[in-house]
């Protein structure tokens, strides 16, 4: 059998997370995501955020993996796009990305994790909604830091989850860097994990064949932290258990 293919998807065009002399846009991913995708056994494909034909790409892939990035356009949640706080959005990310999860949800088959923006993507998709500014909601924002972007911050999760199978804990460490939240949990989806502070920090979708969502960032340390490595490890097993006999 071959090795499971994960598709990735890439930040939008307009992200500007590389800088260039020579191109306005780049469809880029951060290297730990392949990096843990790759020691979990899979083989990485990034896809860039301009695709919308998913009914093409997804025969290729074993699973999914919807990334991190800027702000979702609040004109999909029915929120306030005039927000001061609202990063850059990229509405052709935002299609792309919706209309991916949308299908798989609608097709249920293919295992699928979403990080910190791909957690947000996943609510939205399912009609959820989200707070713009966690300050807005909580005086004290634990969940970016202000002298380093990454901030560790412990999670409480619940016992009987997907989640805590998959880490063998039900007490995490992470590293986070967000601003916004879920607000509204979508049709189906059953909120895992809370922070100290209640913000919703987990989400998944009892019924589907293979989904968790996570607002933090387990790419960040999971080249030391196995509980975080889990989370691409089962995703990658849960592809390789779902592909086709050759």
């Amino acid at each position: 059998m071959q090795k499971p293919v994960i598709g990735i998807t890439s930040g939008g065009r307009s992200e500007k997370y590389v800088k260039s002399l020579y191109y306005d846009g780049y469809f880029s991913v951060p290297a730990p995501y392949i990096d843990a995708v790759l020691r979990a056994g899979g083989i990485p494909l990034i896809v860039p955020a301009a695709v919308s034909d998913w009914e093409s790409i997804l025969p290729l892939l074993d699973g999914v993996i919807v990334t991190g990035g800027t702000d979702i356009d609040p004109i999909e949640y029915g929120g306030n796009r005039a927000h001061p706080e609202l990063r850059p959005i990229d509405r052709e990310r935002d299609h792309s990305e919706l209309t991916l999860v949308r299908r798989l949800l609608d097709e249920g088959k293919l295992p699928l994790l979403g990080v910190c923006r791909g957690l947000q993507t996943v609510n939205v998709a399912t009609g959820g909604t989200l707070h713009e500014h966690i300050p807005d909601i909580i005086d004290q924002n634990i969940h970016r830091s202000s002298s380093n972007f990454w901030a560790m911050q412990d999670l409480r999760i619940e016992p009987d989850s997907l989640l805590a199978k998959v880490v063998g804990t039900t007490a995490l460490r992470t590293a986070s860097g967000h601003h916004q939240a879920v607000k509204e949990v979508g049709t189906g989806l059953r909120v895992v994990c809370r922070a100290t502070d209640g913000i919703i920090e987990a989400l998944e979708m009892p019924g589907y064949a293979w989904l968790l969502a996570v607002q933090w960032h387990p790419e960040v340390t999971a080249d030391h932290d196995q509980t975080q490595q889990a989370l691409f490890d089962a995703l990658v097993a849960r592809a390789a258990a779902g592909q086709s006999p050759a």
